[in-house]
């Protein structure tokens, strides 16, 4: 549960987040079922903005002592976030803008995948999975803008599948409180598809064979009463030129961006415990564009990329347990200052 103050104070809100339910089930010793979900903004109708989504639905089965296989749609093992995203698992209300804007928020495919670790502390996330479908490109939408695939991510929602996706993730934590990993996600994303959407309707500008590549490296430390974090990640989507062409042709900005990156930094430490109380004051710095590079057009049909934007963020998480969480931080845009803003929040997960 939310609050945000932004600079504009007309803009004030406060909102329900998110709530997520989890089901599971353990059939043997070796099988499990596993699922979430969640409904969005408190109230689901055709005239709200709530959503309900089906986060996860897979059966897990262990097939070897290093070694486990599961099937259905699952988080992709991407950035320190992804996969662990409960608000007692992160600092500031909000989560960071690397792993919302670059690797889209929450990131889920349907595919089978196999894991596991070794007792040197080396895990392993290896999978074939349904990908973006970048025909979902509404050039008249500048939502491409604040997270290009989560314009064209899929959800498993009736998904185009007639091109998969492939992952690898890898983490070593053979160091106590030391984790250092990366993952890379490629897939070809135009699904076969015909047609854009370019003014509300299905036009004439075709779609190319275009692969969309994703991978990130992160390290996580915590000595002691320090947390200490760090993440890069980058993608690109190959062969946009043509498509983009089409999309200037038509009066639009919003193109394929060729390249988006971001990376950041953050230090947390407890600076007081009693009892279940912890207090914990932290400081992030980020720097990302989701549009860092675009293919070359003729003269007079270039657009600017998207800004290179740095955001600091200072706040503080209360564990009133390890359950229950109140959480507040401020945030300072260095390109666009009108998106300062000051958060309030309460988390829960059990």
């Amino acid at each position: 549960m939310n609050y945000t103050q932004p600079k504009d104070r007309d803009e004030t809100r406060a909102d329900m987040r998110r709530a997520v339910i989890g089901v599971g089930y353990r059939f043997d010793d070796k099988t499990r079922f596993n699922s979430e979900f969640e409904i969005e903004h408190g109230v689901v109708s055709k005239d709200d903005d709530g959503e309900v989504e089906v986060e996860q639905f897979y059966v897990d089965h262990q097939f070897a002592k290093a070694a486990s296989v599961k099937m259905g749609l699952f988080l992709i093992p991407s950035g320190l976030l992804n996969e662990s995203h409960e608000p007692t698992r992160y600092y500031g209300v909000e989560r960071n803008f690397v792993e919302t804007a670059i690797i889209p928020t929450t990131w889920r495919e349907g595919g089978v995948a196999v894991h596991g670790g070794t007792e040197a502390g080396l895990a392993y996330d290896v999978g074939v999975t349904t990908g973006f479908d970048l025909s979902k490109w509404d050039a008249t939408n500048t939502e491409g803008f604040e997270s290009p695939l989560g314009a064209v991510h899929q959800e498993l929602q009736n998904a185009k599948a007639r091109d998969l996706s492939q992952y690898v993730a890898l983490n070593y934590r053979g160091v106590p409180g030391l984790n250092v990993g990366g993952s890379i996600f490629t897939g070809n994303s135009s699904q076969g598809a015909d047609a854009f959407n370019v003014d509300g309707a299905n036009s004439s500008v075709a779609v190319p064979d275009m692969r969309v590549t994703l991978w990130e490296l992160h390290t996580r430390w915590t000595p002691g009463d320090w947390d200490l974090s760090a993440l890069y990640a980058r993608g690109t989507i190959s062969n946009t030129k043509d498509a983009n062409y089409q999309f200037r042709l038509n009066g639009s900005d919003v193109l394929i961006p060729e390249m988006f990156y971001g990376w950041y930094t953050q230090a947390a430490y407890k600076v007081w415990e009693s009892g279940t109380y912890r207090l914990t004051p932290f400081v992030r710095y980020e720097r990302f564009s989701t549009g860092a590079e675009y293919a070359t057009l003729p003269p007079g049909m270039e657009i600017d990329t998207q800004p290179l934007e740095r955001v600091w963020t200072y706040g503080l998480n209360f564990n009133l347990n390890d359950n229950v969480v109140i959480k507040t931080d401020i945030l300072r845009f260095k390109e666009d200052s009108s998106r300062n803003r000051f958060d309030l929040g309460v988390g829960l997960a059990f």
